[in-house]
C-alpha cells in the first residue's frame, strides 16, 4: 500500500555556541503513516491549531509492454493529522481536473482554501465538507492570507513569468484584479505577508534567465488596505530558489542557488519600516528551494537542496543551530507546518507512484522538552 512521507519535529531550540553554528541534540521516533500519498511538488499544507489539513494530486499509472509506469490521470487527494492523538484520517476529496500541477494553500481560520492551477476549493472543518471556488482571474506564484482575502501574485510556466496579481475575498466569494505592479515578472516570487503589506522580492531574470528592463523593480509591497504598491530598495541578490520569512519585524531571506545552480548560504534581513537591507550570518551550509517558518523566536529552514539537516535561526544573537539529520531521505519541495510546539513536515520526496522512495515517517525530540 502507498503512503506518503511525513515527518513530525518536535524542536526546543537550544542556545547557539560562541562561535559558528552549534548542533542541537535530541531523538528521533517514526510516524504512523498518511492514508494518502501526493505527487512530487504537489502537496499543500495548512495547520488549524489542532490539525495538519493536507492536499495534493496522486498520479495514476499504468504499465507499458516494458512493464515501465506511465500517467493516466491523477486525482485529488486529502486528510489529516492530529498531532495530539497522532492518528490520520483521510477525508474526502473534491474531485477535482484530471491534471494540476501544483497547488497553495491557506487557512482562515475556519477553511482551508486551495489554489491549484485549474482547481479552486474550500474546505471547512466543521462541515466536513468541500465547495468549488470561482476560478482565479490570475496565475498565482506565491499565495498569502492577510485575514480578509487570499492574495496570489506572479508564476507562469513554459516561458512565460507573470507580474499580475489577483485577491479572492471570502466574504463576498470573488477575485478583483490587482493594480499593476513595479515588479518584473518572476515565475517563483518570494515574500511574506507583514500584517499590512505584502512584500515580494524577485530575481530579475525572466524564465529564459535573461535579465529583465532595469526600470521594473526586484521588490515592493502590495498594501491592500489603500490597493496600492511601493517600490523596496532592491535586495542584494535575489536568487532562484531563495525562502522568505516575517518574524514581526523584518523580511528575513535566506539561500537560493548561485549561477550553475550550487546552493547558496547567503542570508538578509529587510526592514520594511525604514527600507533598508542588512546582511545575516550565513547559513552553516547552502540551500536552495527549503521552507522556511518562524516560531515566534526562530526561523526554522527544512528541506531543498545542499543538506538533509534542519536549520534554525535565532535573530536575538545572530546565530544558526543544526538541527540533527532525520533518517530519511532527501527531500525537495516538502509542505510544512509549525504547529506552536513542533514542526510538522509532508511530503517533498518522489513517491511509490514511480517505485522510488518507499514512504517513512519520524519524529525528532529535544531533551528535557517534556512535549509530545
Amino acid at each position: 500500500m502507498r503512503t506518503a512521507l511525513v515527518l513530525s519535529i518536535l524542536v526546543i531550540l537550544l542556545p547557539a555556541a560562541a562561535s559558528g553554528a552549534s548542533a542541537t541534540s535530541g531523538t528521533w521516533r517514526p510516524l504512523p503513516p498518511a492514508p494518502v500519498v501526493a505527487d512530487f511538488g504537489s502537496a499543500t499544507s495548512v495547520w488549524t491549531g489542532r490539525e495538519l489539513l493536507v492536499f495534493g494530486r496522486d498520479t495514476r499509472t499504468a504499465r507499458d509492454p516494458n512493464g515501465n509506469p506511465y500517467s493516466i490521470g491523477a486525482v485529488n487527494v486529502a486528510a489529516a493529522y492530529d498531532v495530539a492523538a497522532r492518528r490520520w484520517r483521510r477525508l474526502a476529496p473534491p474531485k477535482g481536473p484530471s491534471n494540476s500541477p501544483g497547488t497553495a494553500a491557506v487557512w482562515t481560520g475556519k477553511q482551508m482554501l486551495v489554489w491549484g492551477s485549474f482547481d479552486y476549493e474550500a474546505y471547512d472543518v466543521a462541515s466536513n465538507r468541500w465547495r468549488r471556488l470561482p476560478p482565479a482571474p490570475s496565475a498565482r506564484g506565491i499565495v498569502v492570507w492577510t485575514g480578509k482575502e487570499m492574495i496570489g501574485w506572479g508564476g507562469g510556466c513554459c516561458g512565460d513569468a507573470f507580474s499580475s496579481g489577483s485577491a479572492y475575498s471570502l466574504a463576498t466569494n470573488r477575485w478583483r484584479l490587482l493594480p499593476r505592479s513595479p515588479l518584473a515578472g518572476n515565475q517563483h516570487p518570494i515574500g511574506a505577508w507583514t500584517g499590512r503589506e505584502l512584500v515580494l522580492l524577485v530575481s530579475g531574470l525572466d524564465a529564459d534567465g535573461k535579465p529583465a528592463p532595469a526600470r521594473l523593480a526586484r521588490a515592493a509591497a502590495y498594501d491592500p488596505g489603500k490597493n496600492r504598491w511601493r517600490r523596496l530598495a532592491p535586495p542584494p541578490a535575489v536568487r532562484i530558489g531563495a525562502a522568505a520569512v516575517w518574524d514581526g519585524r523584518e523580511i528575513l531571506m535566506v539561500g537560493g542557488a548561485a549561477p550553475g545552480g550550487r546552493p547558496t548560504r547567503t542570508a538578509f534581513a529587510f526592514d520594511p519600516g525604514t527600507n533598508r537591507w542588512r546582511s545575516l550570518a550565513p547559513m552553516p551550509s547552502g540551500r536552495s528551494g527549503a521552507l522556511t517558518l518562524w516560531t515566534g523566536k526562530s526561523m526554522l529552514v527544512v528541506g531543498g537542496q545542499g543538506g538533509r539537516s534542519p536549520l534554525a535561526y535565532d535573530p536575538r544573537t545572530n546565530r544558526w543551530s543544526v538541527l540533527p539529520r532525520p533518517p530519511l531521505p532527501a527531500r525537495l519541495e516538502p509542505t510544512a507546518a509549525w504547529t506552536g510546539r513542533s514542526l510538522i513536515v509532508w511530503g517533498g520526496v518522489p513517491t511509490a507512484t514511480w517505485g522510488q522512495y518507499r514512504s517513512a515517517g519520524a519524529e525528532f525530540t529535544s531533551p528535557g522538552s517534556g512535549q509530545h
